[in-house]
């Protein structure tokens, strides 16, 4: 088969016939289990008029968003993406002839079904029913039913938080047989996999927005240093772990978060910084110090001098806590690193001149 004709041949399918298959996560009824964490957020199989259920699940455990929705971690790498798409287990093989079967004869029965269109159905029919293939692709006697239980047929999932299109539908490749114990056929190079998981886990993971200590505490004085620091209690590794669980397939993978450092925005150019970069690191398990009677006239280890007033307004000071992220997971006991995660918290702060007594 030419590569024209087995496009046309995905295309027209998939546009007319495998809407219902092209799974998405947010098809699912997540059901969450609590939040922040040690929750659970489980996407369950979906069913349709057929009632059979789809297989192709990711279950998220620990620290991620409630519902198994998009998490509030913000990546440092701007070029950095999970998966937009990929393959994933879908229905053993009676479930889905009984599936694609009627999906097929739907479609081949819908006013003005000819041409191209026509054409390809036929061929799609032919290549789960009478063993049409071509190259790379095998196809199937009855769709595989002499083979129920020792494997099942894969399919495309859309991740629902990938905002381009193009992207979200580049799995266009029509459903395939992957037996129970064996890897998907390696042109499937979006087949799930350990690494997507982890990266699927970051896109979920939900850490914690946590409040700059700061003295004085609101508002402060032209000229003299505001103090900032985090208490200890913030410094807990944080996990979020996807998986993958059906009958000849077990996946997962943990992506695990660490405090690294706090960085300060102080809401105006008229400041001076401390330490001078803005970036607080971590020194014996804390970030600054805690602000204590008799300190006033110290320099803090992190903290921000305002030069002027903010003329009763506020300033947004904004406290970004950059976490240092990696996974380990099937097959990869040692961490791989990934790009460092922000969580930003925007505080108002209240500057006032310093007042001084004539005598």
């Amino acid at each position: 088969m030419s590569r024209a004709r087995r496009t046309t041949l995905c295309t027209v399918a998939l546009t007319l016939t495998f809407g219902a298959l092209v799974l998405t996560e947010s098809a699912y009824a997540a059901k969450p289990v609590g939040s922040g964490k040690g929750s659970t957020a489980e996407a369950n199989g979906g069913s349709d008029a057929t009632g059979i259920y789809a297989a192709a699940q990711i279950r998220y455990t620990g620290a991620v968003a409630k519902g198994g929705g998009k998490g509030n971690v913000t990546a440092s790498d701007v070029t950095w993406a999970p998966p937009p798409c990929w393959y994933a287990p879908y229905l053993g093989a009676k479930d889905f002839k009984k599936k694609m079967s009627k999906d097929l004869k739907d479609a081949m029965g819908a006013p003005g079904m000819a041409g191209h269109a026509g054409q390809a159905l036929n061929e799609m029919q032919r290549h789960y029913e009478d063993d049409y293939g071509w190259t790379d692709t095998p196809g199937y006697k009855d769709y595989n039913v002499d083979k129920d239980g020792k494997g099942m047929f894969w399919a495309a999932v859309e991740n629902p938080d990938e905002p381009d299109i193009l992207k979200r539908n580049s799995c266009s490749d029509i459903p395939f047989w992957v037996d129970n114990g064996e890897a998907p056929p390696p042109q499937y190079e979006e087949a799930i996999k350990p690494e997507m998981l982890a990266a699927l886990a970051y896109q979920h993971m939900q850490l914690p927005r946590t409040k700059v200590s700061l003295a004085p505490d609101g508002t402060t004085k032209v000229n003299l240093p505001t103090w900032a620091w985090l208490d200890k209690a913030v410094f807990d590794d944080v996990q979020a772990t996807a998986t993958v669980d059906v009958p000849g397939f077990h996946i997962e993978a943990t992506t695990t978060a660490k405090p690294k450092s706090l960085t300060l925005d102080p809401g105006t150019g008229d400041a001076t910084m401390i330490p001078a970069s803005g970036e607080c690191p971590i020194v014996d398990g804390k970030i600054g110090a805690p602000y204590a009677k008799g300190k006033s006239k110290e320099t803090p280890p992190c903290g921000i001098v305002y030069n002027r007033s903010s003329e009763g307004a506020t300033f947004p000071l904004k406290a970004a806590l950059t976490w240092e992220i990696s996974w380990t997971g099937t097959g990869q006991d040692t961490p791989v690193g990934m790009p460092d995660g922000t969580i930003e918290v925007v505080q108002e702060i209240a500057v006032e001149e310093v007042q001084s007594i004539n005598r």
